[in-house]
């Protein structure tokens, strides 16, 4: 004699939540016992809209919509509710999507540097203690020292470079570039001494000309800034590429 087989639903069903308010999709775990008044409460502290204002769609596992859960009193299993299944919570009070996540609209607290610098608890205060970084006064003149002895070579660098010059400009993980010098001295972009060059190829970054101010004259991307210990003035003869060849 066959026996009767009864299938029955799992208690818990895991399902997809996602929302109007985020574009966020997040699996959770419910009992199809619960409400519906009760599953939206508990939705309010998954994706932050107000119960009262949910309304909720259910859509299958391939995201096939199946119909809307109107009915708060009835039970979540009651519905087309099973695991893999998605859960739509749409907000209707007013909220936007991402509105909870842009930092710009969250009032910042501000605290005065005096009082700031009172704190005992602060990290610039364990900084302090600890001396470290900026508090670390032998550490910083000798970075302060090394950084002007590196400027003074640069100086110095510069003093052997006259405009007209040829070159090769050499650079870390930058391949040799030969080039003609075309400007030497401060510039108002950055402090230090610096090397304009028009390269031989258009493998620089502008036409001598940086933030409205012309420094010399270049083919477009032809020209470039370069620290004056990575130029080396010598016979280097411009190559011929052949671009007149017919």
């Amino acid at each position: 004699m066959d026996k009767e087989v009864t299938i029955v639903s799992k208690p818990v069903v895991e399902v997809r939540i996602t929302s109007s308010l985020s574009s966020v999709q997040m699996m959770n775990r419910f009992n199809r016992g619960i409400t519906i008044s009760e599953l939206k409460a508990r939705l309010e502290t998954i994706v932050g809209a107000p119960a009262s204002s949910m309304e909720l769609e259910i859509f299958s596992g391939c995201d096939k919509f199946l119909q809307k859960m109107e009915n708060d009193d009835a039970l979540l299993g009651s519905y087309p509710v099973d695991d893999n299944c998605r859960i739509h919570v749409i907000d209707k009070s007013g909220g936007q999507m991402g509105e909870f996540y842009d930092v710009s609209k969250v009032e910042k607290f501000e605290l005065p540097d005096e009082a700031y610098e009172q704190k005992s608890d602060s990290v610039r205060a364990f900084l302090k203690k600890q001396r470290l970084g900026r508090f670390n006064e032998e550490e910083m003149a000798k970075k302060q020292a090394d950084l002007a002895a590196h400027e003074e070579e640069q100086k110095t660098a510069a003093s052997s470079i006259v405009v007209g010059n040829r070159c090769k400009v050499e650079g870390p993980r930058q391949p040799t570039k030969l080039a003609t010098v075309m400007y030497v001295g401060t510039t108002d972009f950055k402090p230090g001494y610096w090397v304009g060059v028009k390269y031989d190829e258009p493998l620089g970054k502008h036409n001598g000309t940086v933030n409205g101010r012309k420094y010399f004259e270049c083919g477009d991307k032809y020209g470039a800034f370069v620290r004056p210990l990575n130029v080396t003035v010598g016979d280097f003869p411009e190559e011929d590429y052949g671009l007149d060849e017919m």
